[in-house]
């Protein structure tokens, strides 16, 4: 592989050098970078977010910086190099895409959706045979994942196998009856581990019903986060205009600010 990429791995195995490379690249491992790895692919989002192509390009280089750092401390150990994660991923999307690349039809958006994670579904099968234990429908989703996204993805596998309501009513009885649960917790308040787990119970019901509403909870979210920031930025300024600090003011008095800043977004 020649060109840029070529240059990058050249690059990256020069700071992993023993003998003169940098201090800091040689002392890392897998899971020290890990950290990194997950950082970079929440700034190229944030990229995408804002529609910065700049921005985009450069966090784009992060990531695949990240890729080639693994890749280099796996060829170190003689596990797999760059040009192996290349060919595999190469020959998983052709392998994923047989009606681009074979003889399969598919005339939709929706039939591809399902027909890939038909796919998937077979890999997992496949690899839970190669490992010798049992396969399940929720095999393959990373325990690495934001909770949140991670909640959503093992919803719908259970879904896919039947194991989910059919509309949203139940759903919201659910939150109704985590919601009276974490009450007679919260009553019990020197047994804070049986809060938390009915706490985890009611978000885990709010993901699902977001879900049976059709809404990516994870963007949701996340736009539900910008709006209060920005709401809350303003209120600050507001108070500011005022010689006071939000610290120095009762919660009422704060309210009023607040709801000021909603009324001028009207």
């Amino acid at each position: 592989m020649s060109g840029n990429i070529g240059k990058l791995l050249q690059v990256m195995t020069r700071l992993r050098d023993p003998d003169d490379g940098c201090p800091w690249d040689i002392e890392q491992d897998f899971a020290s970078i890990a950290p990194y790895t997950i950082e970079e692919a929440y700034e190229v989002a944030q990229a995408i977010d804002d529609s910065d192509m700049d921005a985009l390009r450069d966090e784009l280089g992060d990531l695949l910086l990240q890729v080639v750092y693994h890749a280099e401390m796996a060829r170190e150990t003689g596990a797999f190099d760059f040009y192996d994660v290349a060919a595999g991923i190469t020959e998983k999307m052709i392998r994923r895409h047989p009606h681009v690349f074979a003889d399969s039809k598919i005339s939709s958006a929706d039939q591809q959706s399902k027909a890939w994670e038909s796919q998937k579904e077979n890999e997992r099968g496949a690899r839970a045979e190669k490992n010798k234990s049992p396969a399940s429908a929720l095999d393959g989703i990373a325990l690495a994942l934001p909770a949140l996204l991670r909640a959503e993805k093992l919803q719908k596998r259970a879904a896919r196998v039947g194991f989910d309501w059919h509309d949203k009513a139940p759903v919201i009885e659910k939150i109704a009856e985590e919601l009276a649960e974490i009450d007679e917790a919260a009553a019990l308040d020197s047994n804070n581990e049986q809060l938390s787990l009915e706490c985890g119970d009611l978000l885990f019901a709010c993901v699902n019903l977001v879900r049976h509403m059709g809404i990516d909870a994870e963007s949701a979210l996340r736009a539900a986060n910008g709006k209060f920031e920005k709401r809350f930025r303003r209120l600050e300024k507001l108070v500011e205009d005022e010689n006071l600090r939000p610290e120095q003011m009762a919660l009422t008095q704060l309210e009023q600010v607040w709801q000021r800043v909603k009324q001028e977004e009207e």
